[in-house]
């Protein structure tokens, strides 16, 4: 990590703290799931500090959630607390995604929460997938079913993926996984990489009007009627 650039009085800016948010679809009590996600966010935090970044994290448990992501899902008003965890994920500097496997395919719940979200609520936003299962036969379904779905949402996936079947706990290439893909995520977090891009591009992406996105537009005074598609939109050039 390159030294800080120095201010005019001398000393290194101060860095807003980060936060992680989990999202853990297990349903058990105890969740092999739900430890996974602690796992992995307690080493990306491990890494953070070493950075000399401040970072926190917190959870978002989806089985308490159900009831309301299938309200949602119906009449597409979120709850209270529905709503409460959407805010939270639009705040996020980074998102760890963590679901069981059932039948060779992710969580029912999982998919059903990530459908309920805005378009663009995860635009650039660092995500790092990770899935549980009672078999090693489901180690690619993070890969070839996650990762298309926040490619869709436009978020940036890791290039490792977190996998964990009931032999791989005792095992020490779990630890070196995690440490990889949490060493990514660090990276990632500490670039800011959702913040320079969005900065740059946010008009270019197509965006729901009063969403739940941080930038999202709330009224009339926010558009930008100059934007490429909005020219577009009114019949001219982009």
């Amino acid at each position: 990590m390159s030294a800080p650039s120095e201010n005019q009085g001398g000393a290194a800016p101060e860095r807003a703290p980060r936060r992680l948010v989990v999202i853990s679809a297990g349903t058990a009590e105890p969740s092999s799931t739900r430890m996974l996600a602690d796992r992995i966010a307690q080493r990306t935090l491990f890494v953070l500090h070493g950075m000399g970044i401040d970072a926190s994290a917190s959870v978002i448990e989806l089985a308490p959630l159900a009831v309301d992501i299938a309200g949602a899902t119906v009449a597409a008003f979120p709850s209270e607390k529905l709503q409460a965890a959407i805010e939270q994920i639009a705040g996020a500097d980074a998102i760890i995604a963590a679901t069981p496997v059932y039948k060779a395919g992710i969580s029912g719940l999982f998919k059903s929460f990530i459908d309920v979200l805005d378009d663009d609520l995860l635009i650039a936003k660092p995500v790092l997938l990770a899935a549980t299962a009672g078999s090693s036969r489901h180690a690619l379904v993070a890969d070839a079913q996650m990762r298309p779905l926040f490619a869709y949402m436009r978020a940036l996936t890791l290039p490792t993926s977190v996998f964990a079947s009931p032999d791989d706990w005792s095992a020490g290439e779990l630890g070196d996984r995690v440490g990889r893909a949490a060493t990514e995520l660090a990276i990632l977090v500490d670039a800011q990489v959702e913040r320079q891009i969005t900065d740059r591009q946010w008009s270019g992406y197509q965006h729901r009007f009063g969403g739940n996105a941080t930038r999202a537009e709330r009224d009339t005074a926010d558009l930008d009627f100059d934007s490429p598609l909005m020219r577009l939109a009114a019949g001219g050039r982009a």
